[in-house]
């Protein structure tokens, strides 16, 4: 799994940061926490040994983890970011392969308004549930659950705003 470092220009309003991709070394960090689970009763007996309180050691230990688990997250929402936008792409292909098949409307059982709509692009999402609306064999039960997703989303961003 890739990790990802800031750098570049996202283009999202003059943000100046993108996601660039990074390969991990999965054997060095391994290693690296092994060293450090090692070290560390080491470190804290020789700290005491010169007066630094537990509590101080306890307080750094709890910053580190903090660190890792934080970072562990963002690498978490990052790759799964990464393999909604895939899936985006998958559908939009098979939309433009056939556009009148509503079936090429779903992916792995999600619609393509669904995904739009999970990433927050509400006008792209409606456009989608219109053009499906319009199909022959899209069933009335789908295009109205899609349609009341639209109006739900409508109605928390203008709630939260």
């Amino acid at each position: 799994m890739p990790v990802f470092r800031a750098g570049g220009t996202l283009g999202l309003n003059g943000a100046s940061w993108v996601a660039t991709e990074v390969g991990v070394n999965y054997a060095a960090t391994l290693a690296v926490l092994v060293i450090l689970s090692f070290f560390f009763p080491l470190v804290v007996r020789i700290a005491n040994e010169y007066g630094v309180p537990e509590t101080v050691i306890t307080i750094a230990v709890l910053a580190a983890l903090t660190f890792l688990v934080s970072s562990g997250i963002i690498r978490w929402r990052v790759g799964r970011h990464r393999t909604d936008l895939e899936r985006l792409d998958t559908a939009r292909a098979q939309v433009l392969m056939d556009p009148e098949d509503p079936r090429a409307y779903y992916v792995d059982g999600e619609h393509l308004a669904q995904m739009l709509l999970k990433l927050d692009r509400r006008r792209e999402a409606a456009q989608i549930v219109d053009r499906y609306a319009c199909l022959g064999g899209a069933r009335e039960s789908e295009i109205v659950a899609l349609r009341e997703a639209l109006t739900r989303t409508e109605w928390y961003r203008r709630r939260n705003s």
